[in-house]
């Protein structure tokens, strides 16, 4: 087991700032591995293999979400509102999550940090809605089999000035 005794030693406000820093660490990475597959591979290879990836780590961080905060497996749009809140993104992102009815719930990125990025460099949109549909739709389905993921907008598509994306996630009782 790793030495806990340099963290156990910090302030909360310490540790948020370590969590902080590790989440964007963690996108740092991410995003440095894209451009290094496509500088090598192309644009389409790396969205690709990105999708790829992000098929298997939003299982696994959906799950450590799930475990670590008590999130009951098919606990419904409730436990994936919660479970939202503790990903890495949530670090890093402004987002918001909004029930509009008891079988529906609506998140927006509000502000990303890669797209930001893109924007104050003048580049145009990333175009992540691929990738998305596997990170979202894998992340609810883990919380909850019976959620399904419905993408609103996310780039290449157009979006009004209020969010980067927006994903709608509807409580299916019938499937599983």
């Amino acid at each position: 087991m790793p030495d806990r005794t340099a963290l156990e030693a910090l302030t909360k406000d310490e540790l948020i700032g370590l969590l902080e820093d590790s989440a964007k660490n963690w996108l740092a990475h991410d995003g440095l591995w894209f451009q290094a597959v496509e500088r090598r591979y192309g644009m389409e290879a790396a969205i690709e293999l990105d999708a790829e990836a992000w098929r298997t780590f939003t299982k696994i961080e959906a799950k450590r979400i799930m475990k670590r905060q008590a999130i009951e497996a098919s606990g419904g749009l409730e436990a994936l509102d919660t479970a939202l809140r503790f990903r890495l993104y949530a670090r890093l992102n402004e987002q918001t999550a909004v029930r509009v009815d008891d079988k529906t719930l609506e998140f927006e990125m509000k502000g990303c940090r890669v797209q930001d990025a893109r924007k104050r460099r003048g580049l145009p949109d990333f175009p992540c809605k691929s990738v998305g549909l596997v990170e979202y739709a894998g992340f609810a389905a883990t919380v909850d089999p019976r959620i399904r993921t419905e993408c609103v907008s996310c780039p290449p598509d157009e979006h009004p000035d209020g969010y980067w994306c927006k994903w709608r996630f509807t409580l299916d009782a019938e499937g599983a």
